[in-house]
């Protein structure tokens, strides 16, 4: 929101050239920050109902994103259940290209209410089908490491600064918020897991955002977390209800607030205002 008082500033004799330059100054500095994007575990694949329909809105729906492409991203040694909805019979066949087309994994047909669950043990991307209803397709997509929410303080700023946030977790952290005055950042969590491992490992680059910490989880202010130091990284390990959806990290310093060319676009702003407020003194 803009402040009223420089609204309030402008009036008939002010040129709309330069309420536009304030207005969109003021925007760039006061808008926050909002950056919009596996510990081992298992996640459902569920086949829905009316799914052996060619024509069917999707094929595939994942808890642990709520994506219906039938892609999924995991990490060594999770599980993928597959659960079929459907009032008809499935299967889920991994699609191979080795000569002796011999698939990875293969369910055989599981009828309604039933579920297939596999393993992955190495990296790499493992496309599977239905063999009875081969428009049902979908991919695996299994990596090492942690998982990374990019560019965290790109619009900061002007821009020139950002991190990429790694993490673990058995659900997906889609966004991560900056508010500068409070030196925070606020994480929404998406997806669902019956997991019972719920420990997120999150791993704060300090130059993003430096302790003493303080978490705030679904409103209310948690003691119980683990902070180490590992160089230039704080990694904090808290323990997350399944449903929590929203939590927030508080330091005691965040992401250099401005940027050379937000200082320089707030300082015209001022100087603007300064200038127009002296010509409308002349002019009374």
């Amino acid at each position: 929101m803009i402040p009223l008082n420089i609204v309030n500033s402008f009036n008939k004799k002010t040129p709309i050239f330069y309420v536009r330059i304030i207005l969109l100054a003021s925007i760039l500095f006061l808008n926050p920050l909002s950056t919009h994007a596996f510990a081992q575990t298992s996640y459902d694949m569920n086949i829905p109902t009316g799914a052996a329909s060619p024509d069917a809105p999707y094929f595939w729906q994942s808890e642990k994103d709520g994506s219906t492409s039938g892609i999924i991203e995991i990490l060594v040694g999770d599980t993928v259940v597959w659960k079929n909805a459907d009032t008809a019979t499935h299967t889920v066949t991994a699609i191979t290209e080795s000569e002796e087309n011999v698939a990875l994994f293969d369910s055989g047909l599981f009828a309604p209410g039933k579920s297939f669950s596999h393993t992955f043990t190495e990296i790499g991307d493992y496309p599977y089908y239905c063999i009875v209803h081969p428009w049902m397709e979908g991919t695996v997509i299994v990596t090492a490491g942690y998982s990374i929410i990019p560019h965290v303080g790109k619009q900061v700023g002007d821009g020139s600064v950002s991190f990429d946030v790694e993490y673990s977790f058995n659900r997906v952290l889609s966004t991560a918020m900056i508010n500068e005055e409070k030196k925070s950042i606020t994480f929404e969590i998406i997806g669902n897991t019956n997991s019972e491992n719920n420990e997120l490992e999150l791993r704060l680059p300090s130059e993003l955002i430096d302790g003493p910490f303080v978490i705030w989880v679904d409103g209310e202010q948690l003691s119980d977390f683990e902070l180490v130091k590992d160089g230039d990284l704080n990694v904090l390990n808290i323990e997350l209800d399944p449903e929590t959806q929203i939590f927030t990290v508080i330091g005691t310093s965040i992401v250099p607030e401005f940027g050379s060319i937000a200082i320089i676009i707030f300082g015209v702003s001022v100087i603007t205002m300064v200038v127009l407020s002296q010509r409308n003194k002349l002019s009374i």
